[in-house]
């Protein structure tokens, strides 16, 4: 079955990076958007950034500047290079996708079970 799993968050200082991973994998017919959503504590849910199949993205007024999505189509992998870290940044960051599974008619949006990023001296 399809699954998105994230990697490579942690523990960084205030101003430092991390990148962060998430891969798709399962019978996927095709990915459509993807993105990278995170979750504070005390906090709703918020967007950070989306890209879609044809690369546009778009970003949190928060973000912008800083952080920067990609992806490897070849890879099925949506990407989050995070620098100048700030602790404001601390949430589990949450991959989600838009894809079509094989034998699907219609797309349906999938979701990651999240990793933790804390930004602190």
């Amino acid at each position: 079955q399809v699954q998105l799993v994230e990697s490579g968050g942690g523990l960084v200082q205030p101003g430092g990076s991390l990148r962060l991973s998430c891969a798709a994998s399962g019978s996927i017919l095709s990915i459509y958007g993807m993105g990278w959503h995170r979750q504070a504590p005390g906090k709703q849910r918020e967007l950070v950034a989306t890209i879609t199949s044809g690369s546009s993205t778009n970003y949190a007024d928060s973000v912008k500047g800083r952080f920067t999505i990609s992806r490897d189509n070849a890879e099925n992998t949506v990407y989050l290079q995070m620098n100048s870290l700030r602790p404001e940044d601390t949430a589990v960051y949450y991959c989600n996708a838009d894809l079509r599974p094989t034998g699907s008619r219609r797309p349906e949006k999938y979701w990651g079970k999240g990793t933790q990023v804390t930004v602190s001296s």
